[in-house]
């Protein structure tokens, strides 16, 4: 079942390029959605069938490189599960998003469907190389997404993007090489190397294989300073695409660090833990602030991104101190960073969304061409503003969930660190109050240029149909994440046991 859950949308994708090009746009729009429905009812399923006792589950192997020591090894535990869930729910929502488009839907619709093979491929893995093959192969199909239906400055974006993020999957995939020829005998199953630590007192070489990994998955998280390909990206890229790129390519990096460099690297892990905390806390006030200056809605809620990847980053750094606190709060960072995912790919893919139907209107996403835009689309604006809610922490939602596992858990560990990531959250505040305030609030005031109708309708069916569900599973995660909890907390213990090794 997790092979077919991988593999069935890009074995759609294929057979959509070879339809004629007279097909309906209609129909390819409709096979996208029914495909993704089916993924989504399939992640339901292993979801059901989950034993929240912890431990991998559903796993799957094949010989496919024996002399290389690589194979086809699929399976999923508490880390994986919640973000293969995110993952199938987000493809659907732009799916749904998406039923108004026009333009070369075939080529969209295949490229997408090929996207999600990559990213649920990705959080399936447990081979470093099929894992690296999945990351590289989620920046080529993100490339063509911006260039080929992005906005202005898209080719230059695009561009920008798939440099930085290849260049930190060449070094990540330098540090597999080391993790591969550290161990005896050689192997890339990451089953195999968490359970044989094979860099244990190896303090240099150590070192240097998780500063490859780390550069490598930093790039994609972003932190700062690898961060400057994100904005442009964002703000170029079509609405769906932000969607997919904040809300599931993010969290490639932070799960990477999770799934591979804790568990495979903790004596590295644990020595330099807290350049990372230090890098976690440096990302979560250059993002908030930088988003505070911003003009462009986008590139606001860009911004947010580095903002909130870097809460995750200071609970995975925190977790790693093992000197005056408890198991018990480290496990809780741990939950919180896993919870925090999950909850920034549902309420930023909603912003992103929204942010769409916004330029779909007024062809702008400068916040000073709008006002008053609550007075004649209110279902917009409480929509918009409860995503803004969300996205700054505020109780009842799932956001506040995982800040407050995430501050619980680091504070022991790294207080100083975590007081001051705690500003970000005033500062994620100031900027979303003022944007709604510019954009919904006061007289009405709407671009009005060449191709910028001056009418303004409301949220329309597809894209409240792409919006309300993410918003709504993020009131679910808020007020009830029993749920959510049950399958992270058992896998955060498991790696926290390894990181203690």
């Amino acid at each position: 079942m997790l092979t077919a859950l991988v593999f069935v949308p890009a074995a759609v994708a294929l057979p959509l390029f070879a339809l004629p090009r007279r097909t309906p746009a209609s129909v390819v729009r409709w096979v996208w959605v029914v495909v993704c429905a089916f993924e989504l009812a399939l992640v339901v399923t292993l979801w059901a069938g989950y034993e929240t006792t912890g431990g991998l589950q559903y796993e799957q192997r094949a010989r496919w490189i024996p002399g290389a020591g690589v194979g086809y090894h699929v399976g999923v535990d508490g880390l994986s599960l919640p973000l293969l869930a995110l993952t199938c729910l987000l493809f659907l929502a732009c799916a749904l998003y998406s039923l108004r488009e026009t333009r070369r839907v075939r080529e969209l619709a295949a490229l997408f469907l090929f996207l999600e093979t990559t990213c649920l491929g990705l959080f399936a893995a447990l081979d470093l190389i099929l894992f690296f093959v999945f990351f590289d192969l989620s920046i080529v199909a993100m490339y063509f997404v911006i260039a080929g239906w992005g906005h202005r400055q898209a080719g230059r974006a695009a561009l920008k993007f798939f440099l930085y993020t290849f260049t930190g999957s060449l070094a990540l995939l330098l540090g597999f090489i080391g993790l591969y020829l550290a161990a005896a005998p050689h192997t890339f199953d990451m089953v195999e190397l968490t359970e044989r630590n094979p860099l244990a007192g190896r303090a240099a070489y150590g070192a240097v294989v998780l500063l490859a990994i780390g550069v490598g998955l930093a790039v994609k998280t972003p932190t700062v300073p690898f961060h400057t390909w994100l904005p442009p990206a964002h703000v170029e890229a079509p609405a769906a695409g932000s969607a997919i790129l904040a809300g599931v390519l993010l969290k490639m990096g932070t799960y990477g660090f999770l799934r591979i460099a804790m568990p495979m690297l903790p004596g590295s892990w644990r020595r330099w833990a807290l350049a990372l905390v230090v890098v976690g806390v440096l990302s979560v006030l250059h993002g908030a602030l930088v988003a505070l200056a911003q003009t462009d809605l986008k590139r606001m809620v860009a911004y947010t991104s580095v903002n909130h990847m870097g809460y995750v980053v200071v609970a995975v750094g925190a977790a790693a101190a093992t000197a005056g606190t408890s198991a018990q709060a480290r496990s809780l960072a741990v939950t919180g960073a896993v919870t925090q995912m999950v909850s920034h790919g549902l309420l930023t893919g909603a912003l992103f969304l929204l942010c769409g139907v916004l330029y779909e209107r007024g062809r702008t996403y400068d916040m000073a061409s709008y006002s008053g835009v609550a007075a004649v689309a209110p279902v917009f604006a409480a929509l918009t503003g409860v995503a803004a809610f969300a996205s700054l922490g505020l109780p009842g939602f799932s956001g506040f969930v995982a800040e407050f596992q995430i501050f619980t858990g680091s504070l022991g560990p790294r207080p100083v660190a975590t007081s001051l990531a705690v500003l970000g959250i005033l500062l994620t505040a100031g900027l979303f109050l003022r944007a709604l305030r510019q954009v919904l609030m006061g007289p009405l005031r709407l671009p009005d240029g060449p191709g910028t109708p001056r009418a303004f309708p409301d949220i329309r069916a597809h894209e409240a149909l792409a919006v309300v569900p993410l918003l709504g599973m993020a009131v679910v995660l808020g007020v009830a994440p029993r749920f959510l909890l049950d399958v992270v907390e058992p896998a955060s213990r498991t790696v926290l046991e390894l990181l203690a090794r």
